[in-house]
């Protein structure tokens, strides 16, 4: 079952070059930044893209360990990143994407004749022909 929200505790690691991020309960999960602030963005993106990965993928999705079992040197820090689900699915599913089709000269230049947006001209055509439009 997909959640709305999950917490997950990321270590912040800061160097002289910048932050490099670890997720340990999301091996692969592994941001950076050269700011907290920029850190702290970067690891709630990351970690949604990462989660909403492994949601497609039908993976599962492990509980987070508590904060008190991580361990940390000098220079680093336990940060909580959270991420709200819904907002950002709805992002992923409306991402344009982009196709590469052909179609006849003859038409091409018909339409840049008459300023057509293909891009436009492609969506309606497809959802006339899912039946998206009754």
């Amino acid at each position: 079952m997909l959640k709305d929200r999950y917490i997950f505790p990321a270590i912040f690691d800061y160097a002289d070059d910048g932050i490099s991020i670890d997720f340990p309960d999301l091996p692969g999960c592994l941001p950076c930044a050269h700011s907290t602030e920029e850190a702290m963005k970067n690891a709630r993106e990351a970690m949604a893209l990462h989660l909403y990965s492994m949601e497609k993928d039908g993976d599962e999705i492990p509980e987070p360990r508590p904060v008190a079992q991580l361990h940390t040197e000098r220079n680093q820090a336990v940060v909580l990143v959270e991420a709200w689900m819904p907002a950002f699915r709805d992002h992923m599913e409306n991402k344009a994407v982009k196709k590469t089709l052909t179609i006849p000269k003859w038409l091409n230049d018909l339409a840049e004749k008459n300023q057509v947006n293909f891009s436009n001209a492609l969506q309606n055509a497809l959802k006339d022909h899912l039946g998206l439009r009754q």
